[in-house]
């Protein structure tokens, strides 16, 4: 698993959208304000021993912190993180393969956020998995652990990091370099499971990769288009798969002028954070994604909003 360097989202009605403003409000404050996951990082020799080794660990502490307070599972994730000259970053989770049945159980008592519901209301709660029809899926050990099944490891995953081609502070992006933050993010949920196993054996994040016409693929078909869907008709986003030269197939497409994280090539001179189909597709293979609360600010935005859309509808009657 890696990331390339360049290439190429009346009033009685009016006064229902208040109140059921108002109810998000107060779900999303209700929010724990801070999470059960606990990513363990280990730093190698390789970084220790950097003349930047403060700065990148300060980064890469960032970055661990970010997902602790995203997902509310009760488990620890030990990362190592190593430094390359080579690439710009890969990894290597370790994995368990179990049966799609007991996968599919597990996926059903964790249930927790309203993508959960949208998965399993199209996920065939069958004993073959739907994706090539064998008995078996293939979980990163921190997946299945995200889920309550046993996959003890002492380190799950070895990530490594081109620091010399990278900015190190997120928030000073530098010409010609890419995100520090943002390439070790893509590698993150790689370890935590956002890996395709097309060409091989599928992996949960396959049960939700669908060709736009609501089929699933799978094949390493390069003609052929591939999306993340939850119910087979929305396409989240496209995977590096039409076309594809390089990259992995879990990967997304380059996102030209707006990059994500999981693209398959880095954005060089700009800073990416961690996005919406990221945290869906993790949401999805089994994380509880609570996500950030808003700040005051946004629901005075809000309210401000619905407020002027109420002022509007009376100056109308």
């Amino acid at each position: 698993m890696s990331l390339l360097s360049p290439t190429p989202p009346t009033a009685v009605r009016v006064t229902k959208m208040l109140v059921r403003g108002l109810a998000a409000v107060v779900s999303m404050a209700a929010l724990p304000a801070s999470a059960n996951l606990t990513i363990n990082p280990t730093y190698d020799s390789t970084i220790t021993s950097l003349g930047t080794s403060a700065q990148i660990q300060s980064c890469l502490n960032s970055v661990c912190g970010l997902y602790n307070s995203y997902f509310s599972d009760n488990v620890t994730v030990n990362i190592t993180f190593k430094n390359t000259s080579s690439g710009l970053g890969s990894n290597s989770p370790t994995t368990i393969t179990v049966p799609y049945a007991t996968y599919r159980a597990a996926l059903a008592a964790d249930s927790s956020t309203a993508n959960d519901t949208v998965a399993l209301a199209n996920l065939d709660n069958t004993t073959n998995n739907p994706v090539n029809g064998s008995a078996n899926i293939t979980l990163s050990r921190a997946n299945a652990r995200s889920l309550g099944l046993s996959a003890p490891v002492s380190v799950d995953d070895v990530i490594n990091l081109n620091t010399a081609l990278c900015f190190l502070d997120h928030n000073s992006p530098q010409s010609g370099q890419y995100d520090l933050y943002s390439v070790a993010c893509h590698e993150m949920d790689e370890a935590l499971g956002s890996v395709s196993g097309v060409g091989g054996s599928p992996w949960s994040a396959d049960l939700f990769r669908y060709d736009g016409s609501g089929n699933r693929s799978f094949a390493a078909n390069t003609s052929q288009h591939a999306y993340l869907s939850l119910d087979k008709t929305t396409n989240i986003v496209e995977y590096n798969q039409f076309g594809r030269t390089a990259g992995d197939w879990g990967d997304w497409i380059h996102h030209t002028g707006a990059p994500q994280v999981q693209d398959f090539s880095g954005s060089p001179g700009v800073k990416v954070d961690l996005g919406y189909s990221e945290t869906t597709l993790l949401d999805a293979v089994g994380y509880n994604y609570i996500g950030p609360v808003p700040e005051p600010a946004t629901f005075a935005v809000m309210g401000m909003g619905v407020l002027a859309l109420i002022s509007r509808r009376k100056k109308k009657v």
